[in-house]
């Protein structure tokens, strides 16, 4: 994707970047010979359109108002291959950065199973852009969509284990990983439960990765969790074939918080980090987990298994009781938790959770800013009772069909103190295609959105411009200032 992005090079074609207004103004400077060649083209510049001018060298190229990060996504497919430079004279650096953005996820594409090749052009790197950011965005992308999107068969726990590990070894982070039985050994049972039934080269494991970002033990510390499940047949509760079709997917939570810890170490970010990734295959065996089995989770909840196919929020638990003991001074998991938040808000838009408001307006504010959109819904407590079960603590899931997205939340609270800032996010990890540079495949939604936020929130919580200012508009100040803590010593390796 980024290969695509190159030095300046003169003999590079020229684009005109123009929305519907701007091509307005623009043509009225030009000749009439130029004038009738638009008018006589039909071009109304439309984003994602392009035209050729007749000097056969520069194009003109349509996009939105303001801040458009995706229109030019369409071109590094569409355009003849050659070079291509932007005119530059009215881009803010920031419109500079998103079209350089736009460029670099046109060129995306999941070839690891294709015999093919494919061509795209390739983009002078504009002068104005933020090359560090851009960068840093297209690589989290690009690796978040390449492991959702890799088949389950080349996926598996294991898999996954190694990919964190990659991107811990590049930033020199520490990397620990709990497998199989050594989970009850360590009180992880609730993972180890859901996993048992899988092959002997697919067993659960807990990964974890530990890093400190400038300042060391004494930044705030964040812990990202993401639900791992590699692939998941629904256990004994099976799913139909329609409904496990598109279950390599269902570790995008995982996915999506090991590329957001990748653009928060990139950034070097003044900030003590931990990586949790539960990983398992929902498998079906003799071992599997069953319908009304009672299973205790490290944080001592009976928890009664109303369905096994309610498996993700089972695995999260485990890792969100050790994390909420080391006080964090936030928590955010995501995870394709549910078809209910899918119902609610469709597949674009995940749904955010949250335990205090501050904390969810401001990431909602970022979200917006960055044109990668969350929604919150509410954690309504009444519907706990839903969750009650006659001879355990606790059941996995309500036994009817309504708020199955809430009480999933609901669910995740019992294992997290009110005291720790915690936001959940149950994403759906995958688009059907949202247009050029969004194609059909796994997708890391929220993660831009995120980025922003957290950066912000250090920003204020340090009052340190490691970075500079990103910061949407905000409604009114205040962030407590985040305590200093010891980062904990990492696990073994197993």
């Amino acid at each position: 994707m980024l290969d695509h992005l190159v030095a300046r090079s003169p003999k590079a074609h020229t684009i005109q970047p123009l929305s519907t207004k701007g091509l307005e103004a623009w043509s009225k400077a030009q000749p009439a010979s130029v004038q009738n060649w638009i008018k006589a083209s039909g071009f109304k510049g439309k984003p994602g359109s392009f035209l050729l001018l007749p000097d056969a060298v520069s194009f003109l190229a349509g996009v939105e108002e303001g801040i458009d990060r995706w229109s030019l996504a369409n071109l590094p497919a569409t355009l003849p291959a050659g070079t291509y430079q932007l005119i530059e004279d009215d881009l803010s650096p920031a419109q500079a950065s998103a079209h350089a953005f736009a460029w670099a996820m046109g060129c995306y594409r999941f070839a690891r199973y294709r015999s093919d090749t494919k061509t795209f052009a390739s983009l002078v790197w504009p002068q104005g852009a933020d090359r560090a950011a851009v960068e840093r965005s297209v690589r989290a992308i690009g690796l978040g969509r390449d492991l959702i999107n890799t088949p389950a068969e080349h996926m598996g726990p294991a898999d996954l284990a190694k990919a964190v590990e990659k991107v811990a070894r590049a930033h020199k982070a520490r990397f620990s990983v709990i497998v199989g039985d050594q989970l009850l050994k360590q009180n992880y049972p609730t993972i180890h439960a859901v996993g048992r039934a899988a092959a002997a080269d697919r067993q659960p494991r807990l990964i974890d990765l530990t890093w400190k970002g400038p300042g060391g033990d004494k930044g705030p510390y964040l812990v990202l969790v993401g639900k791992g499940v590699c692939f998941d047949t629904g256990g004994l509760d099976i799913k139909p074939r329609g409904g496990m079709m598109m279950m390599k997917k269902d570790m995008g939570g995982a996915a999506s918080v090991l590329a957001l810890a990748q653009m928060i170490m990139e950034a070097k970010l003044p900030l003590r980090l931990r990586l949790m990734i539960p990983a398992v295959e929902n498998s079906v065996s003799g071992a599997s987990i069953r319908p009304l089995d009672v299973v205790k989770t490290r944080k001592g909840i009976t928890v009664e298994i109303n369905d096994t196919d309610a498996e993700g929020r089972l695995i999260l638990a485990d890792a969100l009781a050790d994390a909420d003991t080391q006080k964090p001074d936030l928590m955010i998991d995501m995870a394709t938790l549910t078809g209910a938040a899918r119902v609610a808000l469709g597949p674009d838009v995940p749904a955010l959770f949250a335990n205090d408001d501050e904390t969810a307006e401001d990431l909602l504010r970022h979200a917006r800013a960055e044109g990668d959109p969350l929604w919150r819904l509410p954690l309504w407590k009444p519907y706990r009772r839903m969750l009650d079960s006659k001879v355990a603590d606790i059941a996995n899931c309500e036994p009817g069909s309504f708020g199955g997205a809430i009480t999933a939340a609901l669910y995740l609270a019992e294992f997290v103190s009110e005291k720790t800032k915690w936001l959940h996010i149950d994403t759906y990890g995958w688009t059907s295609g949202l247009g050029a540079g969004r194609p059909e495949g796994g997708e890391p939604l929220g993660i831009r959105g995120l980025f922003a936020f957290i950066d912000d929130w250090l920003r204020r919580a340090t009052k340190s411009p490691l970075l500079p200012s990103r910061a949407a508009p905000r409604a009114k100040p205040g962030v407590r200032a985040a305590a200093k803590r010891a980062l904990p010593r990492p696990r073994p390796r197993r």
